[in-house]
């Protein structure tokens, strides 16, 4: 999953990184991970900073996110869109359970105190990970919650990816935070688990809550009403001395606060993914419809 430590990606990436060139920039570098969301955020910075400054900008993305935050660190790349939650438990080693405020405020003050790097306010969506279940199982059940499906669970399949099923943040503690007990558990990755759902060979699978498949599939995403999944609010990432050198990136990128909410975002992944559109046009789009460019 794409939260993972991909030791090898990671070699890889800096071998790559480590033969740039070290001498003084004359532009800047955007960075993206290695996924559909990612492709279309880093698109929608580098199509914002092109329409409004001088600043020459390069786009670098399909890292992996140990990559892509080691290659902010080194200098490789000054500005790319990571996760809360991401910073909290994999770059930061956090794995106690807390509030989107808190985390949030802890990968802002500890990036800037270790890294001097800049996380500035979320663009509006919670990429975290979630239960899903079709309309008409919601319906049968009365399935809103998290603990609505745990006082069914016993009745229903669970197809999920392996890595959830077995990381002790995914499905194990889920179960105990919830007194879940499912009927049976099925490893399922990628988008067979969608085609599993449709056929009723499953009735409950894991997503991000912005996966376009979810639209494609017409799922329901359940609530997490006691806050088991830590959360994934999206927000750009700067090197502090980036910002010092382009300091009318500050007010630019503030334009980018609050524009996007988990269905916009899904939507978003469901014209790349599920349409085939273009994600640089699909960013564009997306930016002109807000007046942004």
């Amino acid at each position: 999953m794409k939260r993972s430590v991909v030791v090898f990606a990671a070699v890889l990436g800096m071998a790559f990184f480590a033969g740039s060139c070290k001498g003084a920039k004359t532009s800047i570098v955007i960075g993206a991970k290695d996924f559909t969301e990612q492709d279309i955020l880093g698109n929608m910075l580098y199509l914002l900073v092109e329409a409004h400054t001088d600043i020459k900008v390069e786009y670098k993305h399909e890292m992996s996110s140990n990559v892509v935050f080691a290659a902010i660190k080194s200098g490789d790349i000054d500005l790319y869109i990571d996760y809360t939650g991401t910073v909290y438990g994999n770059y930061l080693g956090y794995s106690e359970m807390r509030s989107a405020e808190e985390v949030y405020a802890i990968a802002v003050k500890e990036l800037k105190d270790q890294y001097n790097l800049l996380m500035l306010e979320s663009l509006g969506f919670n990429n975290t990970y979630t239960l899903s279940v079709r309309k008409d199982t919601a319906e049968k059940y009365g399935l809103k919650t998290y603990s609505d499906l745990a006082k069914v669970s016993q009745d229903l399949i669970l197809g999920a990816t392996f890595e959830v099923l077995n990381r002790n943040d995914g499905i194990p503690n889920l179960k105990k935070t919830y007194g879940m007990s499912f009927k049976d558990e099925k490893a399922i990755d990628g988008t067979l688990r969608y085609t599993a759902m449709a056929k009723d060979e499953i009735q409950v699978t894991d997503a991000f809550s912005t996966d376009g498949m979810l639209l494609e599939y017409d799922l329901l995403v359940l609530e997490d009403d006691q806050h088991f999944f830590p959360p994934y609010y999206a927000a750009p990432v700067i090197r502090a001395q980036t910002m010092e050198k382009y300091p009318e990136l500050q007010n630019l990128l503030l334009k980018l606060n609050r524009i996007l909410d988990d269905e916009a975002m899904r939507e978003l992944n469901y014209r790349v993914d599920v349409l085939k559109e273009n994600p640089t046009e699909t960013a564009r789009n997306f930016l002109k419809a807000r007046g942004l460019i």
